[in-house]
């Protein structure tokens, strides 16, 4: 029962907005009563955003850190993730510090296989979708790399 309510919540929570977390917690507890389901403790990585928040002269609010926390979570269970909201809510910031965290701890030698980040921005109504991805040709019945 664990793993599974650890499934539905970690592949779930993060998609949703602040105030359907309660009523999906309640459902969660109705459907598995009696059940409690341990906290993960991120104490290294957590460190470690911590500290990269500070070093971006940003405030560590613990909300913030738990959605950083959940990024990691959707991209440990997800081969592609996709940040959307509206303007200035810390899209950007979030993706950046938890790569720069990564980067932290693979040159500090930290446990758990971290590994270092390089990110690259584009714009991506600046090329097709096959550009981006790849494609099958349907004429020829070739793939083209992305």
């Amino acid at each position: 029962d664990v793993t599974l309510i650890r499934a539905l919540r970690d592949s779930n929570v993060p998609k949703f907005l602040a105030p359907d977390i309660p009523l999906f917690n309640a459902i969660l507890r109705d459907l598995f009563p009696g059940v409690t389901v341990p906290e993960i403790d991120y104490g290294t990585v957590k460190e470690y955003i911590e500290k990269k928040l500070v070093e971006a002269q940003l405030q560590v609010v613990p909300p913030f850190v738990g959605k950083i926390i959940q990024l990691h979570e959707t991209m440990v269970v997800r081969h592609g993730v996709m940040l959307v909201g509206v303007t200035a809510v810390g899209k950007t910031t979030c993706s950046t510090v938890l790569g720069h965290a990564f980067t932290q701890m693979k040159e500090d030698g930290a446990e758990g296989g971290f590994e270092k980040v390089d990110r690259f921005t584009l714009n991506p109504k600046s090329i097709t979708m096959g550009e981006l991805y790849g494609e099958f040709n349907l004429m020829t019945n070739e793939w083209t790399d992305g």
